[in-house]
């Protein structure tokens, strides 16, 4: 191994895999993720030979090998830049091509997450009217509600794969939307990989928008409080099922949705409130959004001191609530959101630190990530799709603390999750 630590030029001839090469070329001029990375594959070799270079920089302290030797007369070749015009083609090359393709896939994305946080916020506005009609106007608050599910439902049962998008901190409404959003939204998704006939996924919607209805009725210094419950607080905060069941009757709400609005803290094991039901005597729907909704509330903790990652929220919810929660739709919802949920810190195998932004239910362990490149500014940071990069995989995840300062700066890790899915672009119906 070279003893120098520093980047330094080789001639081509002399790369090998497990060098770190450093290419100092346009990105349109390669058909690599990024412009540095650890050669891991002779394909990846065949690949930098090819693009015309005569010489290459390398990073010793970043290579797990040395270079070949030079070949006897050989020397150095020219400067770089040089190299770099040569490899420069007036006519767009098939690596060129594929780069193009790949920069417009990944401006789609870009569009697809800006119109999926368009989506969110409108959504949240939409929830927000409905609750602060409630008792005003019962009925129309009912309508738009019916036409916001309806929307919801009809667009998670589309036969296209449904991806998982992280929304911006602070963006739309207040947390109770947040909340009350993120909880629908997992509960559909959910509901589709179980297969759910499109009445009890509208039943789901329904009850899930309303399950904490019930909190309209806790005074704001109790709902906001970040320090422990006193027991009397504990008790109040547990009567918000049946505050909310006295406004679902009001409104009309079917059975199954009231039951999700009664039952969604119940438990398997009998340990839940209000009523301390057990296993089937908790509705099938409320059990759903029993999963989602200890999810979201370990994830979105009132002090985002205490909130746990997405990671590790799956990881505590499978780890030690198997018996309160339903073994059936937890399993169904850990393989739906995959090893890494939307919000997991994660260190892709070129080393790169990266943020999943979406996942798709369908390919879980090939998800949406925001990548960390200094060389691009953070307003036009790069999303890259791992279903359309085959030489990149996720290769552990991190916790934002593992983050460097820049990196974390760039990122920004979320401090509360929120969630939302792609959607087609047809629209609830607008109102004043």
């Amino acid at each position: 191994m070279n003893v120098t630590s520093k980047p330094y030029h080789i001639v081509i001839g002399q790369l090998r895999v497990g060098m770190f090469v450093i290419l100092d070329l346009s990105w349109l001029q390669h058909d690599f993720p990024r412009n540095s990375f650890k050669v891991k594959t002779e394909e990846q070799l065949a690949k930098i030979r090819a693009l015309g270079l005569k010489r290459v920089r390398i990073d010793p302290a970043r290579s797990d090998s040395a270079p070949e030797p030079l070949a006897p007369g050989e020397s150095m070749a020219p400067d770089p830049a040089a190299n770099a015009a040569n490899a420069a083609d007036p006519v767009e090359s098939p690596l060129a091509k594929a780069k193009r393709e790949r920069i417009e896939r990944i401006n789609q994305q870009r569009a697809a997450v800006v119109e999926c946080e368009s989506q969110f916020v409108r959504t949240a506005n939409t929830l927000k009217h409905i609750n602060n009609n409630l008792f005003a106007r019962p009925q129309e608050a009912y309508q738009r509600a019916n036409e916001l599910v309806d929307h919801l439902v009809d667009s998670v049962l589309t036969d296209r794969d449904i991806a998982i998008h992280l929304m911006k901190d602070k963006i739309g409404g207040e947390e109770m939307y947040f909340h009350s959003l993120n909880v629908s939204v997992l509960a559909m998704m959910l509901a589709k990989q179980m297969n759910l006939p499109k009445e009890q996924v509208k039943e789901l919607g329904f009850g899930s928008l309303f399950h904490d209805i019930g909190k309209l009725d806790i005074p704001a210094r109790v709902l906001h409080k970040t320090t422990p419950f006193t027991r009397a607080e504990q008790n109040l905060m547990e009567m918000h099922c049946a505050y909310g069941e006295a406004i679902a009757k009001k409104l009309e709400l079917s059975k199954p949705a009231v039951d999700i609005i009664m039952e969604h803290h119940e438990c398997m094991d009998g340990s839940g409130y209000p009523a301390r039901l057990k296993g089937e005597q908790i509705s099938p729907l409320a059990r759903i959004v029993a999963v989602v909704n200890t999810y979201d509330n370990l994830c979105n903790r009132p002090n985002p001191a205490e909130s746990l990652s997405p990671y590790a929220a799956l990881a505590h919810m499978f780890a030690r609530q198997r018996n309160q929660l339903d073994g059936g739709p937890l399993g169904i919802f850990i393989r739906c959101l995959g090893v890494y949920p939307p919000g997991t810190v994660v260190r892709l195998s070129d080393g790169t630190p990266g943020l999943v932004v979406a996942v798709n239910s369908a390919k879980p362990l090939r998800p949406s990530v925001l990548i960390y490149d200094p060389g691009v500014p953070s307003s036009e940071a790069i999303i890259l799709d791992l279903e359309h990069e085959p030489e990149l995989n996720i290769a552990e995840c991190l916790k934002p603390m593992q983050l460097s300062r820049e990196a974390h700066a760039y990122l920004n890790p979320r401090k509360r999750m929120s969630y939302y899915f792609n959607l087609p672009h047809s629209r609830p119906k607008a109102r004043s």
